[in-house]
């Protein structure tokens, strides 16, 4: 794998921190700005909604310049969030940092995947996919519970300070090991947004947004569901949410090894387990143990699916797939506002703190029932066309041989 694909994980850690160590200070925030917990829950439903928004807009910014020169001014504008979101007096400036932070993400993941695919050979489009999202399972391993730590022990203010810092190296590694690839001859906004017109694109956004979203609607309350139901200590929470890092860094390791080979049987799979997996949180949820793996196995089975989703659009916009790419990002952060707003909603209606577990599942078994019907309509679609071309051939005039 190239050096640069190094670079891009570093970015990509920076941004894997600062989305998910927002779950594990919720309480805190929640506290200072005097608002509840469902409220403080906006943050993470704003953050979400603004990668959907700033996917498709930023990547149509930066169809005139260099991937590398977007990803680095991406980075710029990730900093810049992230320092207004540490210094926010109030509620709504700590959102409306969140909302400046997030405008980055969906393009920078988007153009890097379409950077980190032409990298390496087609054969290994995917695993070059999987290294550059190590940077956001890593993240989730190293920097959210760091973050988190640092958040309960010194305030979270320094922890989104720290963040800031994490984008400028991604910034700087960038510059340094990103080659200067040109921008692709004939790239036009016109010819990017051909790609939707395919249904297996918006099939494959669809299954992105249900399926990865029933990721969210548990881990986005995770640290009062562990402290109030499974009973664990506030600062348990860090080391819970190094297990669902382990959980998506093996995830993306299997999500990489097998997209590029048997891709929707491995979306069968992850989705099936993931859907089930959920259900029983609301039961393991109550007991330390059986809690801490299933939150292994969340993260595992939800992160398995980013990379062959991720290339399945890639193949399905084939010769228009920045802007595809791009708006696939913002679908999985489509589906974490989803399920965010959903588990704060059976949250509120006071069915407790584990009852988000069953809108994930039935987020997860819909993405599934989507996978099976992408592939029936694509099996059809080649018996189609080999129906087509034997009545061809058959009807083909044919050279008569003379002996």
């Amino acid at each position: 794998m190239p050096l640069a694909l190094l670079a891009l994980a570093i970015g990509a850690f920076g941004i894997g921190t600062t989305e998910f160590v927002i779950m594990g200070l919720l309480p805190q925030i929640a506290d200072d700005y005097g608002v509840t917990v469902p409220t403080a829950g906006l943050l993470v439903t704003g953050y979400a909604l603004g990668v959907v928004i700033g996917a498709p807009l930023m990547t149509v910014l930066g169809t005139r310049i260099s991937r590398k020169t977007m990803l680095m001014l991406l980075m710029g504008l990730f900093v810049i969030g992230n320092l207004l979101s540490a210094a926010a007096p109030s509620f709504p400036l700590m959102l409306a940092g969140r909302i400046v932070t997030s405008l980055a993400h969906g393009a920078f993941f988007g153009i890097g995947s379409v950077v980190a695919a032409e990298l390496v050979a087609p054969q290994k489009k995917a695993g070059a996919i999987a290294t550059m999202f190590t940077g956001l399972t890593v993240a989730n391993i190293v920097g959210v519970p760091l973050g988190t730590f640092i958040g309960q022990a010194v305030g979270w203010r320094t922890t989104f300070t720290g963040v800031a810092a994490l984008g400028l190296l991604g910034l700087l590694g960038i510059g340094k090991l990103v080659p200067s690839l040109p921008r692709p001859e004939g790239a036009r906004l016109r010819g990017e947004l051909t790609a939707f017109r395919n249904p297996q694109v918006l099939l494959a956004m669809a299954m992105t947004v249900l399926g990865f979203g029933g990721v969210f609607a548990a881990i986005t309350y995770i640290a009062p569901m562990m402290t109030d139901t499974a009973g664990y200590s506030e600062g348990a929470v860090t080391w819970l949410l190094v297990l669902f890092g382990v959980g998506m860094f093996l995830g993306n390791l299997l999500g990489g090894r097998f997209a590029d080979r048997k891709l929707m049987p491995l979306l069968y799979t992850t989705l099936g387990g993931l859907a089930v997996v959920l259900a029983l949180f609301t039961l393991t949820a109550h007991d330390k143990v059986a809690a801490a793996v299933t939150i292994l196995l969340v993260g595992a089975l939800g992160f398995a699916t980013v990379p062959p989703l991720q290339k399945r659009v890639l193949d399905q916009a084939h010769g228009a797939p920045t802007l595809a790419s791009a708006v696939n990002i913002g679908a999985f952060n489509l589906g974490n506002a989803l399920a965010a707003w959903l588990g704060g909603l059976v949250i509120s209606a006071g069915l407790g703190y584990t009852a988000p577990n069953w809108v994930g599942a039935l987020l997860a078994a819909a993405a599934l029932l989507l996978a099976l019907w992408s592939a029936a309509l694509e099996r059809r679609d080649q018996h189609r066309a080999a129906t087509t071309g034997a009545a061809t051939d058959a009807a083909a005039p044919r050279t008569p041989v003379h002996h």
